[in-house]
């Protein structure tokens, strides 16, 4: 009979063993936390960075100047290159001249750019530019001009840029006249 007895006790005493390897693991052993992981750069280079707010800013053109104001489907491509205030400031102005009948004529371009700052940490992106706005009208249902005729042709232009899941991976977080920059012509 001994030996019987000495089979139940090392089943208890095992079972024992592994409670405590448990407890050990539990407290004593278990991993401390996660690193937490460095964010890697949108951007492999300042020049990468550059041209990625170039393109975005050339994007965001392009669908301004195919904006037709009878149809406010065209304000989505307008609004797909825009973030935050500036997309739901952007698309107020194009309801509102919709809804005053207004008509778009011409195009915007611009005429320099230039990246003054670019945030590594958080991808952002500051800019001056001149908009040329010389070849664009606004016309109301009489076909008649409602642009000031003291607007300026070029209008310099300060705009910040933040990551945004666009195909440049930047979308437009403001844009506003520049006090900073001078557009000559």
């Amino acid at each position: 009979m001994p030996r019987h007895r000495n089979r139940r006790h090392r089943p208890t005493s095992v079972l024992l063993a592994a409670v405590a390897l448990g407890a050990l693991t539990a407290t004593g052993c278990a991993p401390g936390p996660s690193p937490t992981p460095t964010p890697t750069p949108l951007f492999s280079s300042e020049a990468e960075a550059f041209a990625a707010a170039e393109e975005t800013y050339r994007a965001y053109v392009d669908a301004l100047n195919e904006v037709d104001l009878a149809d406010a489907r065209t304000f989505d491509g307008v609004s797909a290159w825009l973030v935050g205030e500036t997309a739901t400031s952007e698309r107020k102005t194009l309801v509102e001249m919709q809804s005053r009948g207004l008509t778009k004529r011409g195009t915007t371009t611009f005429t320099s750019w230039e990246v003054t700052s670019v945030d590594a940490d958080s991808g952002e992106i500051q800019s001056h530019l001149c908009l040329d706005v010389s070849q664009v009208d606004l016309l109301d249902a009489q076909g008649t001009s409602v642009v000031p005729p003291t607007r300026p042709n070029l209008q310099p232009v300060d705009v910040s840029f933040r990551p945004a899941p666009t195909r440049t991976g930047l979308a437009i977080a403001s844009s506003k006249a520049s006090k900073e920059v001078r557009c000559d012509g």
